[in-house]
């Protein structure tokens, strides 16, 4: 038995000790793993909850209603709003510690509406040394299981076992909530958000892969990842993004040389 099986079965064995679970589920690699595994021990006692709000992408969604059915994991859906919330608004450095608050607190009731005293995360065992990570105090606070760190499951290994299980988000790139996008300080905005969500729509639809468009009140500051910045060097690049970018109401649109990097408008390493 290899290093990875073990900690594989490990985890199954944990969660099936369990009379149920609620996998807090974005769609994304971590959580789709984490699902996929409650599945195998649980069957249909594992459920998987997405929290929508305005930071969630629309996309990002229907990726988790899409990947939830290629698992074959019962997929609840959960609505609550983190503007309101005048401490999310605020946009400080502890921004990941309120919205991680009430994400898993809707996860919390809606565990106890279904009758399950277990509720999990993500988080994996490369997280907690991965910077600033306010998010993971709520995490312990509230008490939610996380199998992939309990059983040293690294990012890499989360990427393998997607693998295995032959999910489409195997190789997805991470993908951070749209508060991310605005610098600590800056109030986090419906329209902030919206128009933010919109820009990164017509970069993914002009191809590009790993992206972020910036909001600096105003300024669109467009990452991309290094091996795609040639494709954005370009005068019809530069074009079309200034003119659709300017119609979603920004007021100047940049291209950020040193290309996509995680946490660089915010002390926080998660995006």
């Amino acid at each position: 038995m290899t290093t990875l099986e073990a900690k594989l079965e490990a985890a199954r064995e944990d969660l099936a000790a369990h009379d149920g679970a609620l996998i807090a589920f974005s769609g994304g690699v971590d959580s789709s793993v984490v699902a996929a595994l409650a599945r195998d021990a649980l069957g249909a006692d594992a459920i998987a909850c997405t929290a929508s709000s305005e930071t969630l992408p629309a996309a990002e969604l229907e990726d988790a209603k899409r990947v939830a059915d290629e698992i074959g994991i019962r997929h609840e859906i959960v609505s609550f709003s983190e503007l309101e919330s005048d401490a999310f608004v605020e946009n400080d450095d502890e921004r990941c510690y309120h919205c991680r608050t009430m994400r898993l607190g809707e996860m919390l009731e809606t565990a106890r509406e279904f009758g399950v005293e277990t509720v999990c995360d993500g988080t994996n065992a490369d997280d907690p040394g991965a910077g600033h990570r306010p998010g993971l105090r709520a995490v312990e606070e509230l008490e939610v299981h996380s199998p992939l760190l309990a059983h040293g499951i690294t990012k890499d290994e989360v990427r393998e076992i997607a693998a295995r299980y032959d999910l489409s988000v195997a190789d997805k790139p991470s993908m951070a909530c749209l508060s991310s996008r605005i610098p600590t300080g800056l109030a986090v905005t419906e329209a902030r958000l919206d128009r933010v969500e919109r820009a990164e729509v017509l970069l993914r639809q002009w191809g590009f892969d790993q992206f972020r468009v910036r909001d600096h009140d105003g300024l669109a500051r467009i990452e991309v990842a290094p091996d795609e910045l040639e494709r954005a060097l370009t005068h019809e690049f530069a074009e079309t993004v200034r003119e659709e970018l300017s119609d979603l109401g920004f007021d100047h649109v940049t291209l950020d040389l040193h290309g996509y990097r995680t946490g660089s408008v915010s002390p926080a390493a998660d995006d």
